[in-house]
């Protein structure tokens, strides 16, 4: 079914028409995401492909170009940039279908599913081209920038709650020189099931990358095994983390034991999963976006029970589990 019923799908449609000469029989959404980016799949004589509608008043489309444009050359399988246009805010991509990994995911095929996503996050890892060029780097004000959407949005707006001040900056500190000691490597920083399609060719597809910067080695890793959407048991976990730990360290690109790489691990996650916590309130809250309350139970029980193991986040732990957990709501 054709849509049509705002300015900028009718600017997007002259656009792809009378631009591109594309005869368009029929458009739909293909998926939004935690953005004011939206997707739409259309259908031509030539095939189907997506189209990213980026409003530039709100999104940059330049980052996921370029960023596009460095993992391909790093043989990493991102979607074709077939078409673009930087004033309106569109691009014209190939389409990796509508198959995430999420959609696939089961107890009997995880271990293939994770094979290629690891393959693909080793390369993302390793290229010398991603790792010199100039994105941005994960340093001590974007972890403190991402710390703070968990306080003010998850903490102050939703759970309507203060967390003391010293507690929070000590937990705070203790994350960020975990994430500051490692060493550093291209990050996706969206690296999870709801953005690794599977393809019967080269999968999985990569998407939402273009946020990459250059940051802690365990930040995606963590990102795929402790997913906000899907959880594994402790025990697969490990497994998954030490053999690619084994495969950094014969690589080069790690000089630690897996007691720290471990540890690194850990701080890593639940810095991720405080940052989640903040977006998926936001999102509530801000964007009219509630599908992601549904998440918000799995993602504080990775912290509660990361934070079990580490004696200097007892404190932060006892706080979540006294304030947040018998204030949590799940109504709307």
């Amino acid at each position: 079914m054709m849509i049509t019923q705002d300015l900028r799908i009718l600017t997007l449609l002259d656009w792809l028409e009378n631009d591109l000469l594309l005869t368009i029989e029929n458009l739909e959404p293909a998926s939004s995401d935690a953005s004011f980016r939206r997707y739409f799949r259309i259908s031509t004589p030539d095939g189907q492909f997506i189209v990213m509608d980026a409003p530039p008043e709100k999104e940059n489309i330049k980052p996921f170009i370029k960023v596009a444009e460095l993992m391909a050359n790093a043989n990493i399988n991102v979607p074709k940039i077939y078409r673009q246009n930087l004033m309106d805010g569109f691009l014209l991509l190939e389409d990796f279908g509508s198959s995430c990994f999420l959609d696939h995911l089961n107890p009997h095929n995880a271990d293939a599913l994770y094979q290629h996503a690891l393959d693909s996050l080793f390369k993302q890892q390793t290229d010398n081209t991603l790792q010199n060029c100039d994105l941005p780097c994960y340093d001590d004000a974007l972890l403190t920038r991402e710390l703070a959407i968990f306080n003010d949005w998850f903490i102050t707006q939703w759970l309507d709650i203060e967390i003391p001040v010293e507690l929070w900056q000590t937990t705070q500190t203790i994350l960020i020189e975990s994430a500051l000691d490692q060493p550093v490597s291209c990050v996706h920083r969206d690296y999870h099931s709801r953005n690794l399609m599977v393809l019967d060719n080269n999968s999985p597809g990569v998407i939402d990358f273009q946020d990459a910067v250059i940051g802690p080695v365990t930040y995606d890793l963590v990102s795929l095994l402790r997913d906000c959407y899907i959880a594994w048991p402790e025990q697969q976990v490990g497994q998954w983390r030490e053999s690619y730990f084994q495969r950094l360290q014969q690589a080069g690109l790690i000089n630690s034991n897996p007691v720290q790489f471990k540890r690194w691990f850990d701080l890593m996650g639940i810095q991720r999963h405080l940052k989640a916590l903040g977006i998926f309130s936001r999102l509530h809250l801000r964007d009219d976006k509630s599908s992601y309350l549904d998440d918000i139970p799995r993602t504080l029980s990775y912290v509660t029970t990361v934070c079990s193991n580490y004696p200097e986040l007892t404190d932060f732990k006892r706080f979540i589990e006294a304030q947040h957990l018998p204030n949590y709501r799940v109504s709307t």
